[in-house]
């Protein structure tokens, strides 16, 4: 937890006690499904939640933003950016529905009165969402497809709303086909360690 507050110093006391409830939940959901692998949940804060929340270092989100998570596994990076922005709206889906038994219970115990989970594949849902935000679900020309559709076209933030996608590795290859658009960071240009070093936020408008 002292991670967060390393590099989010200005969180409100609700959002500390929920980022201090995450990891004792996903350690209890982990004792019977394997969420997380286990040598992960060592570095749970490190690797998953602040790895999350370098999008909140891209976007700030702003009241009633629609943002959809594809693909949210665990529910990352939707859960940790639902704390973020509390006045924001999440839609969290995945396809595989004990993840998302797992997700729904932990925004239940959380009190994230501004997200919610589904298990429902992107293609399939309805409604238009100002971002999507997603973890190295495939690769990016894979990936577009799925929702290109879903963007809304009411623009009302500085970043022209489109995909936020984390990711790590060599994506030269990848990003080829959007070189004219993308725009990436590298995310250990805000966090410091070493595991961040070739993890990015690729942005993409749409």
């Amino acid at each position: 937890m002292d991670i967060i507050l390393k590099y989010f110093p200005e969180l409100t006391e609700r959002q500390k006690e929920q980022f201090a409830a995450l990891l004792p939940l996903y350690e209890e959901w982990n004792a019977q499904i394997n969420v997380i692998s286990r040598k992960d949940m060592e570095h749970f804060y490190e690797h998953h939640v602040l790895h999350s929340l370098a999008i909140a270092k891209v976007a700030q989100f702003k009241p009633l933003c629609e943002i959809l998570d594809v693909g949210t596994g665990g529910g990352f990076p939707g859960v940790p950016l639902s704390v973020m922005y509390p006045e924001s709206h999440f839609t969290l889906i995945d396809s595989i529905g004990k993840k998302i038994k797992v997700v729904s219970d932990v925004i239940e115990r959380l009190g994230l009165t501004n997200a919610k989970a589904m298990q429902i594949r992107a293609e399939q849902l309805d409604g238009e969402f100002d971002f999507v935000v997603s973890r190295a679900v495939t690769t990016l020309p894979e990936f577009v497809p799925w929702v290109k559709k879903k963007i809304s076209k009411s623009q009302y933030h500085d970043l022209h709303n489109g995909i936020l996608y984390l990711k790590g590795g060599d994506l030269k290859n990848e990003l080829f086909t959007f070189r004219q658009k993308v725009k990436t960071w590298d995310i250990s240009q805000w966090f410091e360690e070493e595991w961040f070093e070739e993890k990015k936020v690729i942005y993409l408008p749409l």
